[in-house]
This record gives structure tokens, C-alpha cells and sequence, in this order.
């Protein structure tokens, strides 16, 4: 298994500082090829790492931040917790969720499928970042779209709007295509960071017309199937229901959302979206989060080289937290105070959020399903931060440093 240092002195060439690495303790920690279970204090983490997060994540509970949620954390690894909190449902008799329970992930389809497909086709030389939309895409063919390219899509600086409720009156990719050509640019393209659906979708468009193929099936053959990710899936069958947590209640839906994409244009477009429609689960995103880690490769399977992880994974441009699909930390981030620099993650509208930190080969994954029974709760964005902070405190064989204070050590 590749050692993360070699992926975070990659970063080097994405025009990133090299980063102090934990060289001597990795030394004294075998490799494995994939993750194991170990006790914290195995990994140079506090042995009251659990009680922790077990505290944080009841508590707010009790609170109301969500039904049901899972948790888990891994370090050089190891996954040293995976556990699983609550209900599915706000419904009294609503079954618990265990550690395999399938949560919507909403935007974290962005990074999971469609940034980590991209990845893999610009490897292969199939897809140029500095070439336009409209190179790929004949019927994106709008004027003030034309100078868009693939770079300014995968970092939010496109110009488009952030959302608009297409789903209303729109149906499938070629009305969603018509409409986001149609509509008109909040921006100038390539002079500021909007954070939008609409770039997620384009980039779908591309590679599909790239491969021939749909999405969900590129990533199903791509990304899923090789790394052994068992429960991920766009669309999933009504066998699944049991397991999966329902999300927000929509009368115009029918009621609560169960097993169907919360997002309601991902929805539209038949449930597979770039910018979200998958369902997955801890363990799964784990092995995901780990393979970035080891530089694009997790149990003898490499789906991506150790050089495009530490690219894409870097932030772009001054002034905006993203890079290429991913996002990394900023002022009052998810990733709450101490993810170093050199982190990179991403949220999800439904509740859900991955956040990596290759400084310290760590990973958390919050999988929550708060919008249940609405979108108005939000008081799982403090949860985020709370465990990101308790995670990084428990480490032991690292200074910790507040990045939010300008990097002064604790």
C-alpha cells in the first residue's frame, strides 16, 4: 500500500506547500491493503476517542438533529469507529439504523461518481480539463456559454446559478441540457466561485457522451464494483427499502421520501444526476476515503494514480476553498477547526459529509439523514464540526494546530 506521504508531497506540483509528515509513526505501523479494525490508542489516537464521539453524536440526537446517523473514523488504516445512532425515522416504531443502514448522500454524489469518474478520464487521456463544454456538448451551444471549460466546471467558477427548481416542469438530460443552456450566467465565467448543481450535470453530460455510457453504470463497472463497494448504487431496488433511511416528507411527492433521491432534480432526471441521486453507506464511503488516501488504490485494486489524487484534491485558486470537484477546509468549515490545509471533503444537502486529511491519514464520514421530516432543521452543521474538532483532538502523535486561528498550536 502506497504510504500517504508520498500523496501529500505530491501536492507539491498543484502549487500546494509540501507538509510535515508523520513518517517516524508510520514506521512503527504495518501496512495492510485494506481496513482493519483497531482499538484508537493503536494509531496514536486517545483510548477515549469513542466514549467521545458517542457522546456528541447522542446528544444531539436527543436534540433533534437527526433520526438516525452513522460514524466513521479511520486513521492509517485502521477504521478505529463505526458506529451507528438513532432511528431511521422519526416514527416511534422506526427500526435503528446499524452500520449498514443506506443513507441519500446527496452532493457527495459530486465527489464520490462524477468527480472521481472525470478523474479517471483525463488519466486515460479522454477528457481535457482546459477544453470547453461546447467542445463535448454541440447542443451547450449558448454564446455567453462558449468560453466555459471543463476546469471552470469542476471548480464552481462557470458563471451558472447556483440552483433553479427545473423539476417543476423539466424531465430527463436533454430538457435539464436545454434549460441550463438557456438560462442566463450569474457571473462572467472564470472570475468567481458559485457553487453549483448545474456544472455536476454538465460534467455528467460530457463523460456520457464521452463513454456512450449513463453514469450510474460507468461508476457501477468504474469505481464501486473494483474498490468492493457492495451498497452503493444510484436508484436503489425496493428490496433495499428496509435498509435505507427516508428522508424529508414532500406531499407533492407523495409523502416521505423512502428510497427515492431526496434532490428533486436529480429526481427528475430519473434519479441519476451528477450532482447527486447516490445512496451509500459508511462502510462503503470508508473504502472509498481510504483508496484517496493510499494515493488511488485500496486491496490491489488502482483505479486512479497517486499524482491525479494529490491534483484534484488541491485547491485551485486564491481566494475559493475549492479544488477540482472536492472542496477543502475555509472559515467555519464542516471540517471544523483543526483539518489541516491539505484536507479535502464535501457535504451533502440530506446530512451527510466526508471529510480527509492525508497530513494525518485520517478520515471522517458523517452519514445523517437531518432533513428528516424537514429541511429545516440544520442542526446537524455544529454536529459536523463537534466530531471533525473531537477526531483531530485525539491525536496524540501530532501537534494540534487551529487553521481557523492563522495555524497556532493548542
Amino acid at each position: 500500500m502506497r504510504s500517504v506521504n508520498a500523496l501529500i508531497l505530491l501536492a507539491g506540483a498543484a502549487g500546494c506547500a509540501t507538509v510535515a509528515t508523520t513518517a517516524s509513526t508510520t514506521s512503527r505501523i504495518a501496512p495492510v491493503n485494506t481496513l482493519v479494525s483497531a482499538a484508537p490508542a493503536a494509531v496514536g489516537m486517545s483510548s477515549n476517542l469513542n466514549a467521545t464521539l458517542d457522546s456528541l453524536v447522542s446528544s444531539a440526537l436527543a436534540d433533534g438533529a437527526t433520526p438516525g446517523a452513522t460514524l466513521a473514523v479511520g486513521r492509517y488504516g485502521r477504521l478505529v469507529h463505526l458506529k451507528a445512532y438513532g432511528r431511521l425515522d422519526t416514527a416511534v416504531a422506526s427500526a435503528p439504523v446499524d452500520v449498514n443502514t443506506i443513507f441519500d448522500m446527496a452532493s457527495v454524489t459530486k465527489v464520490v461518481a462524477t468527480t472521481t469518474l472525470a478523474m479517471m478520464l483525463e488519466e486515460q487521456g479522454l477528457l481535457d480539463l482546459d477544453r470547453t463544454i461546447a467542445s463535448y456538448l454541440p447542443g451547450f451551444n449558448a454564446p455567453d456559454k462558449a468560453p466555459i471549460t471543463m476546469r471552470m466546471a469542476m471548480t464552481h467558477r462557470g458563471g451558472l446559478e447556483a440552483f433553479a427548481p427545473l423539476f417543476r416542469t423539466f424531465r430527463g438530460r436533454e430538457q435539464y441540457l436545454q434549460q441550463i443552456n438557456q438560462r442566463p450566467l450569474k457571473a462572467v465565467p472564470g472570475t468567481t466561485t458559485i457553487y453549483s448543481d448545474w456544472e455536476m450535470i454538465l460534467t455528467q453530460l460530457v463523460f456520457e457522451a464521452i463513454t456512450g455510457a449513463p453514469l450510474d453504470r460507468l461508476a457501477e463497472e468504474k469505481i464501486f464494483r473494483p474498490l468492493g463497494m457492495t451498497s452503493t448504487q444510484f436508484n436503489p431496488d425496493s428490496t433495499l427499502k428496509p435498509r435505507i433511511a427516508p428522508t424529508e416528507i414532500d406531499t407533492t411527492r407523495g409523502g416521505l421520501v423512502w428510497g427515492r433521491v431526496h434532490d428533486e432534480n436529480a429526481d427528475a432526471m430519473g434519479g441519476v444526476a451528477g450532482h447527486a441521486g447516490l445512496f451509500s453507506t459508511a462502510p462503503d464511503v470508508a473504502i472509498f476515503a481510504q483508496m484517496l488516501l493510499n494515493g488511488g488504490q485500496y486491496n490491489g485494486v488502482r483505479i486512479l494514480s497517486p499524482a491525479t489524487v494529490a491534483r484534484w484534491t488541491a485547491p485551485q485558486f486564491r481566494g475559493s476553498s475549492r479544488a477540482l470537484g472536492w472542496d477543502t477546509p475555509s472559515a467555519v468549515s464542516s471540517a471544523g477547526r483543526f483539518f489541516s490545509p491539505r484536507s479535502f471533503g464535501h457535504t451533502g444537502f440530506t446530512g451527510t459529509s466526508i471529510w480527509i486529511d492525508p497530513t494525518r491519514d485520517l478520515f471522517v464520514i458523517l452519514l445523517t439523514n437531518r432533513v428528516n421530516p424537514t429541511r429545516e432543521n440544520t442542526k446537524v452543521f455544529a454536529l459536523r464540526r463537534a466530531v471533525a474538532d473531537a477526531v483531530q483532538r485525539s491525536i496524540t502523535d501530532a501537534p494540534l494546530i487551529d487553521w481557523e486561528a492563522g495555524g497556532s498550536r493548542q
